[in-house]
């Protein structure tokens, strides 16, 4: 008997959540014994993933012109066609029209592909059209929205669509378990904060502003922010006028961001929005308690207010200093929400979240 093959078509295996969504089910997917083929369409890889790759950003020139961009998919149809999938996860963009038919059509098999939304900024992935929705996403296996508000908002803006499922991520705790005992040589309390700096969807520059409005500079607790991108001199300008520059770390890109969530007081997320946010969960996995924004979608179906957190009202960034003051203060509500973390867990690990996935493709276990 042939295995089932199974494709996951993302942008890259580097930074980011969608991206480690992907490589999580890659290793649950071939550890049931699938074969598994990972999809790419930029050069980047970072995260561990299992099964064999296919990386088409190997074929991109400098120029990227428009010969170039159909090469690329002349490959790809050509990859697809070769292997005939079972199934077919899409995780990238889709912003495009007429470049999403033509995938649709000529390199998917439409029937076996599983398209998935993960952000509240639905337009993202799907067109604004309603036509152009349903001629390019009816037919599809599945369309997986990744919270239960999401899959709503998908629900209600597009109700010509009747293949609208909701599978949260999953989450290995196994390896973050191993990862985050590893030694962190910072000699300050702190609280944390991960993310790209290219766009202002995490609004460092906010959280810099209300921490520096907190009273976690004057006790000595610092805040350390992980990630990287274009916008990184003028957070490190705003940390200057805010007077905090002594007490504000970026400390770039980091291959295990877990052992530095384990040994921070507080995580903070203070995104205007997201999807389901992974930092948050893994944040969780590590023992330590949360602060985020009760933006449209994700933070909600994560964070219980004052069992593993402190969900903020959504933009308030008084709210927010008032979050960062309270977890600091209470310690009681820190040891209560440290002691809650791990557990509230539970229902977004690979084992759960596989199984679904499992479920969803009709496969028997």
């Amino acid at each position: 008997m042939s295995r089932i093959k199974i494709a996951l078509v993302g942008f890259h295996l580097h930074g980011g959540g969608t991206a480690r969504v992907m490589t999580n089910l890659s290793n649950f997917f071939h550890e049931k014994g699938f074969e598994v083929h990972n999809i790419i369409i930029h050069d980047e890889i970072g995260y561990d993933y299992s099964g064999s790759l296919y990386n088409l950003g190997k074929l991109k020139s400098k120029s990227n012109t428009i010969l170039n961009k159909l090469k690329r998919v002349i490959y790809f149809r050509r990859y697809m066609k070769k292997h005939q999938f079972d199934f077919i996860i899409d995780f990238r963009f889709r912003k495009r029209i007429l470049q999403e038919y033509l995938i649709s059509r000529f390199v998917y098999n439409i029937e076996r592909t599983i398209y998935t939304i993960h952000s509240s900024q639905l337009e993202i992935y799907l067109p604004k059209s309603a036509f152009w929705a349903k001629v390019i996403y009816a037919k599809a296996y599945k369309i997986i929205a990744i919270t239960k508000a999401m899959q709503e908002l998908v629900e209600v803006k597009y109700p010509m669509l009747n293949n609208i499922s909701m599978i949260y991520n999953p989450i290995i705790a196994n390896n973050i378990a191993i990862k985050k005992e590893d030694v962190v040589n910072l000699n300050f309390e702190y609280y944390i904060a991960v993310g790209h700096f290219d766009t202002n969807q995490k609004q460092f520059d906010k959280l810099i502003e209300a921490y520096s409005k907190s009273m976690l500079p004057g006790k000595q607790v610092h805040l350390v922010i992980l990630g990287k991108g274009k916008k990184q001199l003028e957070l490190e300008n705003l940390a200057k006028e805010t007077g905090v520059k002594d007490t504000v770390h970026f400390l770039g890109f980091q291959e295990n961001p877990y052992k530095y969530m384990k040994n921070a007081k507080a995580f903070v997320l203070s995104s205007w929005h997201e999807g389901h946010p992974m930092v948050l969960i893994e944040a969780l996995c590590c023992d330590t308690p949360v602060i985020a924004f009760d933006c449209p979608t994700g933070p909600r179906e994560v964070v219980s207010h004052y069992e593993n957190g402190l969900l903020i009202e959504d933009q308030n960034f008084e709210a927010l200093t008032m979050g960062l003051n309270t977890m600091l203060r209470d310690e009681t509500l820190r040891k209560k929400c440290k002691d809650n973390a791990l557990k509230s867990t539970q229902k977004f690990s690979i084992e759960v979240i596989g199984n679904q996935w499992l479920d969803l493709m009709t496969i028997k276990n």
